[in-house]
């Protein structure tokens, strides 16, 4: 089962990638209405919360610059920005980086137990493997609100 996680991971990251590589720089900050962010929040929520919880499952460092949380952490927003946001190519650059990544992943760091278990609201992770799950799952989330948003913009 570890070995499809990993599998998973790396098809969901390059579709990802084909999408944003297919998005110009300027439909990166519409904002539809009815949606919350833009594309550009998206994609930098999902490069956000992917270091995040690599951090967390495999004890692995950051490789963002630090002011990603102030701009894509959750309840951010780019009408509250007040540093510029990372142009598209450094989103593709980290979003690459990060599929590197996860090419280093085997099913045993996946087994392994979190130094001590993530909760999150109701509901608690125990092992690389739970949380890494949830990771892709999140990514997932997001993006299909880019795929929805860019059907807006067109």
């Amino acid at each position: 089962m570890s070995q499809t996680i990993i599998h998973t991971a790396n098809v969901l990251r390059q579709v990802v990638i084909g999408q944003v590589q297919a998005i110009s720089e300027e439909q990166l900050d519409i904002q539809p209405m009815g949606f919350h962010n833009t594309i550009r929040w998206n994609v930098g929520h999902i490069i956000f919360w992917m270091d995040r919880y690599s951090t967390l499952c495999f004890d692995s460092p950051s490789l963002i610059p630090d002011q990603y949380e102030a701009l894509f952490t959750s309840g951010t927003k780019p009408a509250s920005w007040t540093t510029a946001p990372p142009s598209k190519e450094e989103l593709l650059q980290l979003l690459t980086m990060q599929l590197s990544r996860l090419s280093e992943l085997t099913p045993e760091l996946l087994d392994a137990p979190l130094k001590s278990p993530y909760v999150m609201g109701p509901f608690q992770f125990d092992t690389a493997g739970e949380l890494f799950n949830f990771a892709l799952v999140h990514e997932g989330i997001h993006l299909g609100t880019v795929s929805s948003q860019l059907k807006f913009i067109k």
